[in-house]
């Protein structure tokens, strides 16, 4: 729901301002759910391979395969390969993830998602690369663009999203008063978080017996 990632969407399938997508890199988490003190609950669901069906690979490894999803519009990555870590030593991350990278391969790009609990802050930030050009959303409200040739990056900011799209709740009402229509593309659509499940799934598959994982396309 961050309008940097709708700005970031527009400038390279829109105007195509760094020309054909070649590689994305996609960073999400934080130093772990509960050295930031989420829910008990959440806790013990994050925690648990069996609810969660992983730790951070599946927690923060959604939104990349999610994002990356809606910007091949709608198209399955060719394969999937993941490493996973168990880097704290917090009885209460016993039994999962908390540092992962996934490798997402298209006909004409790839992918690299790091989900992680082990960052030193916060972080969700996306970073697109054209044949000639590269966009970077350095928070929620800005965008840096760096195309070949100039002489130096600028720095835009987002467009404001209209109210359906300011979060997930405005978007859920919007949708079910059905004053707003799911595209088959887009991030919230069942087409895109159907891929996501079979990326994640893939992902964990592949962390788990050290192969790369055919889909496909």
């Amino acid at each position: 729901w961050y309008a940097s990632s709708y700005t970031a969407f527009q400038l390279v399938l829109g105007d195509k301002a760094v020309g054909p997508i070649r590689k994305v890199v996609v960073r999400d988490g934080h130093y772990g759910p509960k050295e930031v003190g989420v829910a008990p609950e959440f806790l013990s669901w994050l925690t648990d391979p069996a609810q969660n069906g992983a730790g951070a690979l599946v927690d923060f490894g959604c939104y990349g395969a999610n994002l990356m999803t809606w910007l091949m519009r709608g198209a399955a990555p060719l394969t999937v390969t993941a490493v996973t870590q168990q880097l704290k030593r917090d009885a209460a991350y016993a039994r999962v993830d908390d540092e992962a990278t996934i490798i997402l391969t298209y006909p004409d790009a790839q992918a690299i998602i790091q989900g992680s609990w082990n960052w030193p802050d916060h972080r969700k930030d996306l970073e697109i690369f054209g044949t000639h050009g590269r966009v970077f959303t350095s928070d929620s409200k800005n965008v840096r663009v760096r195309v070949r040739g100039e002489q130096a990056e600028q720095t835009i900011a987002a467009r404001e999203l209209p109210p359906n799209h300011a979060d997930g709740f405005a978007y859920l009402a919007a949708v079910v008063r059905g004053t707003e229509q799911v595209a088959s593309t887009d991030r919230s659509s069942l087409a895109n978080n159907l891929t996501v499940v079979r990326i994640l799934d893939a992902a964990r598959r592949s962390s788990v017996t050290g192969h790369t994982i055919n889909l496909g396309g």
